[in-house]
């Protein structure tokens, strides 16, 4: 049996000659518990008084809402800097610096369109769902609802440059919902994911508005090769479609029409015409 020295020399070993450590002496990457820190305070943002135990009453409102900007604008503004300065180099850590400040910036200013678009989701929900009782049992309880607020969040850092803090994101709400969108996506308004567990939403997927999801769909890629990175490998969902549980829809160049339902555990590589119905072929035994 090693001793506690011996056994953190053989730590010690693994570190010098693996690597995979993050040195906060040098221009070290991202930290998760930071970055999910300050997306748990612009949840909040969104939504004050839903997510966070603290007291917020008609006249703290305003200072809570600036305690939290504050705080969110300076840790994603340093973790953003991290991210660039990796991925760019150190030669670039004066412009990153001031990329970054500017970037975090507008986000914030883009918050209150996020929770527009957010409390149209919120919505949907409350239309399609025959058991929703209210707007704020969605807000409270819907891990749908969760996952696609941290989209919304994430895909606008993803689509204005932040490299891995959207996917850091992204895979934290993944782990508390089983609900993967990636940041890459982009989807419309009034979005509806109904249970939700098990949905896969692929980078290059387009959705339009009006859409509602069923637990278990897959928006995925026919082939998952590298070579493909750079292309269109996920389908492109139309206005006031309905996917049912379990469908799988692969492919960049598949296009579900608009108005269209697709039934549970379809699965589909192929087009499919505005207004129509596909359903899975029925095996007589």
């Amino acid at each position: 049996m090693k001793t506690i020295d011996e056994l953190i020399n053989s730590l010690m070993d693994s570190y010098e000659q693996q690597g995979g450590v993050n040195l906060s002496e040098s221009h070290n990457y991202p930290n998760t518990e930071t970055v999910v820190s300050a997306l748990k305070d612009l949840i909040s943002l969104v939504f004050p008084g839903f997510k966070t135990e603290e007291y917020i009453d008609a006249g703290n409102l305003r200072s809570r809402t600036g305690e939290k900007v504050h705080r969110v604008v300076a840790q994603l503004t340093r973790e953003t800097q991290k991210a660039m300065i990796y991925l760019r180099g150190t030669a670039a850590s004066s412009h990153c610096i001031s990329l970054a400040q500017q970037t975090i910036l507008s986000l914030m200013e883009e918050l209150p369109e996020i929770r527009r678009k957010v409390l149209l989701d919120v919505a949907a929900a409350l239309d399609g769902d025959p058991a929703a009782r209210s707007s704020e049992e969605i807000i409270l309880s819907y891990p749908g609802l969760q996952a696609i607020l941290v989209y919304r969040i994430a895909h606008f850092l993803h689509i204005n440059g932040v490299p891995i803090i959207p996917r850091i994101m992204s895979e934290y709400i993944h782990g508390q919902t089983g609900i993967d969108i990636h940041p890459g996506a982009t989807i419309g308004e009034s979005f509806f994911i109904d249970h939700g567990t098990g949905i896969v939403i692929g980078e290059t997927t387009i959705i339009g508005d009006r859409v509602k999801l069923y637990q278990g769909v897959t928006l995925g890629a026919a082939s998952v090769k590298k070579s493909m990175s750079n292309k269109k490998r996920h389908p492109t969902i139309e206005d006031d479609v309905t996917i049912y549980a379990g469908a799988t829809i692969l492919g960049g160049d598949t296009v579900i029409g608009k108005g269209s339902v697709v039934g549970g555990n379809v699965w589909l590589t192929q087009s499919v015409p505005a207004g129509s119905t596909t359903i899975a072929r029925q095996e007589t035994l």
